[in-house]
């Protein structure tokens, strides 16, 4: 009889970990910025397939990777938010919370599956003066493996994800208008298109968190109201 096939722990991790960094990195990136007021979150995305959404009324998503398994997670989310808005208080619902529980799906996912999800998700809460503990804004990032970080400033998810970051390092600062911040991150998304045409704000996707509007924070700037941001 034939010694079955063995492969340590150790190295099937690894092994499903370079899997899902590889389909990652495929990838267009993913910029969340904070700027003065509120949240953006911007991506390079010609198709007419959504990355980013509204989660709740605070709270955006954005996920990068396999389009059909990170939407699947948008959608995850945006039941869990309506349950517990439903079952307390629209106010109860955190970007926190989502994000410990995008986590512990995800790495549920990467720990007992043959196949890891290839996806990393941003969620992004604004933050409200009028909600004790909850005055500033939130951004966590849960990779494939279900790790989850805070971010405070920027965050980057995607292909060419660390050199974006260290761009990001150098260049932002606190207290950026929604113009600069716009302008930031489309040079941002600029150097991962690795010296193509200029990215045009017909193939950006930019969401912004505004935390001046009443009631839903979320809302899309399309291509026109871009142009006037950036400049063409």
């Amino acid at each position: 009889m034939s010694m079955p096939f063995y492969v340590s722990p150790e190295q099937v991790m690894q092994d499903k970990a370079e899997y899902a960094r590889k389909g990652i990195a495929r990838g267009k990136p993913s910029v969340t910025l904070e700027f003065e007021g509120g949240v953006a979150i911007m991506a390079e995305n010609p198709s007419s397939l959504m990355k980013i959404g509204e989660i709740y009324d605070r709270i955006a998503f954005a996920g990068v990777g396999k389009f059909s398994e990170f939407d699947q997670l948008r959608k995850v989310g945006v039941r869990y938010a309506d349950t517990k808005g439903y079952a307390y208080s629209r106010d109860d619902v955190r970007a926190k919370a989502l994000a410990n529980a995008y986590s512990q799906v995800i790495g549920d996912v990467f720990t007992r599956e043959l196949k890891p999800l290839e996806a990393e998700v941003i969620v992004a809460e604004v933050g409200d003066p009028t909600l004790a503990g909850h005055e500033r804004n939130a951004i966590y990032r849960v990779t494939f493996d279900g790790s989850i970080s805070d971010h405070s400033g920027f965050c980057v998810i995607g292909g060419a994800a660390d050199d974006l970051a260290g761009y990001l390092r150098d260049e932002y600062r606190d207290g950026l208008s929604l113009r600069d911040a716009l302008r930031l991150g489309r040079n941002a998304l600029q150097r991962a298109a690795e010296a193509q045409p200029q990215v045009s704000p017909e193939n950006l996707e930019v969401c912004v968190l505004d935390g001046s509007r009443t009631g839903r924070k979320f809302h899309r700037l399309f291509a026109d109201t871009l142009r006037d941001y950036l400049g063409g």
